[in-house]
């Protein structure tokens, strides 16, 4: 995957862009973040800085996913793990093809809660994985008790499939496939020209 990417997006008048995570320079930002109440109850990695630490690198070097920090003009307000199915807990728990992927989020600033900032990010990382030739599902599996990303996600075009038990929750299965996201929202000049290749 890209490890950097940006697009600007109309509704919100703003700049998205994503890059791929830095230990040195995000470690302290993401151990705040998930350290913040609006985070706790879905990602469970609150705790002691060195632990969280040992978490992160272990993530950064799991070669099945890419850590991103989103950002709107410029400012860092999110976090983003993007994922191949393959080798994920998630593989066996519906029949997964080679190149699905799936993704994990949160907004990270609670002065960015509630500005309808979650669902343009969402579309933005899901276009971009969409742009993975192989890739014709992402798949999410929020937390069950998580109604507003679940709402998000359906805005999204995601569509829920059936609740899921994994090892650290009980989960929402939902799947995007890429035909509806691109009736839903259009290709973009680069997907349309790859279309009629």
């Amino acid at each position: 995957m890209v490890n950097e990417f940006e697009t600007y997006d109309d509704g919100i008048e703003s700049r998205i862009s994503f890059r791929e995570v830095n230990f040195k320079k995000d470690a302290e930002l993401l151990y705040k973040w998930m350290n913040e109440e609006h985070v706790i109850p879905f990602w469970k990695l609150n705790g002691p800085r060195n632990n969280y630490y040992r978490h992160l690198e272990k993530a950064l070097a799991d070669s099945h996913q890419t850590l991103y920090i989103g950002c709107i003009n410029d400012k860092p307000m999110s976090y983003w793990e993007a994922y191949w199915v393959k080798g994920d807990v998630v593989e066996n728990v519906y029949p997964s093809a080679p190149f699905d992927q799936g993704i994990h989020l949160l907004i990270g600033e609670k002065d960015d809660l509630g500005k309808g900032y979650s669902l343009p990010l969402l579309k933005a990382m899901v276009r971009h994985q969409f742009e993975e030739p192989g890739t014709e599902k992402v798949i999410a599996e929020p937390d069950i008790r998580n109604e507003k990303m679940i709402h998000v996600f359906e805005k999204c075009g995601f569509r829920a499939i059936q609740p899921i038990e994994l090892p650290d929750k009980t989960a929402l299965l939902m799947f995007c496939r890429k035909d509806e996201f691109y009736r839903r929202w259009g290709c973009s000049d680069k997907e349309r020209a790859q279309t009629h290749l």
